[in-house]
């Protein structure tokens, strides 16, 4: 069974971005590559439990297990030591990446509290959104009343876009909700 989001790709987004962009070869239009799920911890240093909640959210969310993510260098203002866990994250490929990505446009932006769409301005230049969520109770399966703590969290959708233009219009084709 595939995912409703990659079929969409298939049948619909690729003739209208060769259209549009006028692409020589089929394999020159945008595609997804991976989504990474990022959870920066900064009370994980005092307190363990608030990272394992977080990697179990971010289990819950992503429907993989999460890597803990570790401090690179020592900051003396922020009381952090070199290889103290500051957070988790998860790189989703595939179809898990499909029906997360799914789950997100259809299910979870709409449930954010005055949603009038996403921001068309966070493309980094290279054809990759980045996406700041402030909570995690927007997606469905996460329990209101098992929630210690409400945390954001990061998501980077990687594209094979070589423009912000083509992403953007790629995201939109696969039905990215952008502001107007």
């Amino acid at each position: 069974m595939t995912s409703r989001l990659k079929e969409k790709y298939s049948n619909e987004v690729v003739g209208h971005l060769v259209d549009k962009f006028g692409y020589k070869n089929i394999m020159e239009v945008p595609k997804l590559e991976k989504v990474v799920i990022n959870i920066g911890l900064g009370e994980a240093k005092d307190n363990p439990k608030a990272l394992e909640s977080a990697i179990n959210d971010l289990t819950v969310i992503s429907g993989q297990r999460p890597v803990v993510t570790k401090a690179k260098k020592s900051i003396a203002n922020f009381k952090l030591r070199e290889g103290h866990n500051i957070g988790c994250k998860v790189t989703l490929r595939g179809d898990r990446m499909y029906d997360f990505l799914d789950k997100l446009m259809n299910v979870a932006l709409p449930r954010v509290r005055d949603f009038r769409g996403i921001k068309p301005s966070a493309f980094d230049g290279r054809g990759n959104y980045a996406l700041g969520l402030k909570e995690q109770l927007i997606f469905p399966e996460i329990e209101y009343d098992k929630v210690d703590a409400i945390r954001g969290m990061d998501i980077v959708i990687v594209t094979t876009a070589n423009t912000d233009e083509e992403a953007k219009a790629f995201l939109e084709m696969m039905g990215m909700p952008f502001a107007r």
